[in-house]
């Protein structure tokens, strides 16, 4: 196995990844409450663990990724009795749409996805023992809560001390909580909720808090200690911080080894050209699809993968728009090389490869792995190697890159308003047959109006025209 280093925030700092199993790797994610179309925020968090989960397995790890399904919570019951449906019609359908955006950005599937509603017996099991070890308590108003200041480890994953934190900074003050800071496990039902949200319980019907469900579903699918824990930077606290007063509260030990979070994502101002976070308060967020409209999918992959995973990512179109470029400077100078029918694997001794890995082995850093293949392309430029292709295309494949032929790529379009392909092939054999006649000035109007048009034109050596969408 590599050297693999990843950036733990639970340390503050790299580690060399060692699995608790030599060989296996578990990994839970907390992952989408579904009750809207995913955004590009969300696009950011799934395309970091698709990385460290494709790379996990290039380096011969078996991996069990897990993420999560939170299929109740305020946000839920709220949005469905607004639409006046079930929860489960609700969310089945933002799930269904979910897995066709983040499909299409070429994101793979986790090897298991569990849904919280199915998991609310593993969520009282642990609730009753951080009851029976004083953790938990049943509140006046039929909540349970968890009782932070009895577990001494509250605050390790944030860095926040007990004395520091306000009750207004986390929760709502609720008269039923011994103490402002503590978090509420379950919920006692409201007679105003939908009978689908409440489950009987020993302490009454009610439902599962936020928190407790992560703890109860990595548990459930990963055991009670695992190797990676991720999500996305601002589940850091609260949420991570309770899942391990939950979790290491009821079970006497570590919950994970590995803390991994990503960065926000930013939106850069169109007039002023300030980048502030994405958020729904701002109305400064963009959904996948809406963004899939404008870009090829593969174009906002390769955007999301140019930022270490870590870093704050600037959305903006200037961004997207460079991103486009870039990756089609990639796919063209794969364009007209014959890569042969077998199997493209990577030469993992080569030394472009060997500075690839080191990349990804340094806490995934995508960028420089990125870099190396724009070294190795300045190279394939000059050469026209089918090896140097071949190991170029290969690399490109372990992030998900560069996995269609060239001119799919390069003659693909999103706009609706883009010209058809049967109208820009009639237009080259027009220039074609000006040229032929010596016809020049109608042969630069044609392909004057072709790149008015978005169509880059791109004449060989043998006399035939390659084109592509600018």
């Amino acid at each position: 196995m590599s050297q693999l280093k990843i950036y733990n925030t639970l340390a503050r700092e790299k580690q060399v990844f060692t699995p608790i199993e030599p060989g296996k790797v578990g990994m839970y994610v907390c992952g989408m409450t579904i009750y809207d179309y995913c955004h590009i925020g969300h696009a950011r968090m799934m395309m970091a663990f698709d990385v460290i989960y494709r790379w996990l397995k290039v380096s011969g790890y078996q991996v069990t990724y897990v993420r999560n399904i939170t299929d109740i919570e305020d946000k839920i019951i709220r949005r469905a009795v607004e639409n006046g449906e079930s929860i489960f019609q609700l969310t089945s359908r933002f799930e269904k749409y979910m897995d066709e955006d983040i499909a299409a950005l070429g994101i793979l599937p986790p090897d298991v996805v569990p849904h919280a509603t199915a998991y609310v017996p593993q969520m009282l099991s642990i609730i009753a023992q951080l009851e029976q070890k004083g953790l938990a308590y049943k509140s006046d108003d039929g909540d349970v809560n968890f009782a932070v200041r009895n577990f001494p480890g509250y605050g390790k994953l944030s860095g926040k001390s007990l004395d520091d934190l306000r009750a207004g900074e986390r929760v709502d003050v609720n008269t039923g909580k011994r103490d402002p800071l503590d978090f509420v496990l379950w919920k006692a039902s409201k007679e105003s909720e939908p009978d689908e949200v409440k489950w009987d319980s020993t302490w009454g019907s009610g439902r599962p808090g936020w928190h407790i469900e992560c703890s109860a579903m990595s548990c459930a699918t990963l055991g009670q200690h695992f190797d990676i824990h991720g999500g996305g930077a601002d589940l850091q606290f609260p949420h991570h911080e309770n899942e391990i007063a939950q979790s290491e509260g009821a079970f006497d030990h570590p919950m994970a080894n590995y803390w991994v979070h990503n960065g926000f994502v930013r939106v850069v101002d169109e007039k002023t050209r300030v980048a502030e976070k994405m958020s729904k308060s701002l109305n400064n967020f963009f959904t996948i699809r809406d963004v899939l409209k404008l870009y090829d999918a593969e174009v906002i992959r390769f955007f999301i993968l140019r930022g270490h995973y870590r870093s704050p990512l600037n959305y903006g179109t200037d961004n997207l728009d460079d991103a486009k470029a870039a990756l089609t400077r990639l796919y063209t100078a794969l364009s007209g090389i014959e890569l042969g029918a077998e199997a493209i694997e990577v030469d993992w001794n080569e030394a472009h490869a060997i500075r690839f890995r080191e990349a990804m082995d340094d806490d995934f850093n995508t960028p420089i792995a990125i870099a190396v293949l724009f070294d190795l392309v300045t190279e394939l430029n000059k050469s026209k190697s089918v090896a140097h292709a071949r190991q170029f295309k290969a690399l490109a494949a372990v992030l998900g890159l560069l996995e269609r032929a060239p001119q799919a790529f390069l003659q693909g379009g999103v706009d609706e308003g883009a010209m058809i392909e049967a109208a820009i092939v009639d237009a080259i054999a027009r220039r074609s047959e000006a040229k032929k006649a010596r016809n020049f000035a109608e042969s630069d109007s044609i392909r004057a109006g072709l790149l008015a048009a978005g169509i880059v034109l791109e004449d060989k050596p043998d006399g035939t025209t390659n084109w592509r969408r600018a």
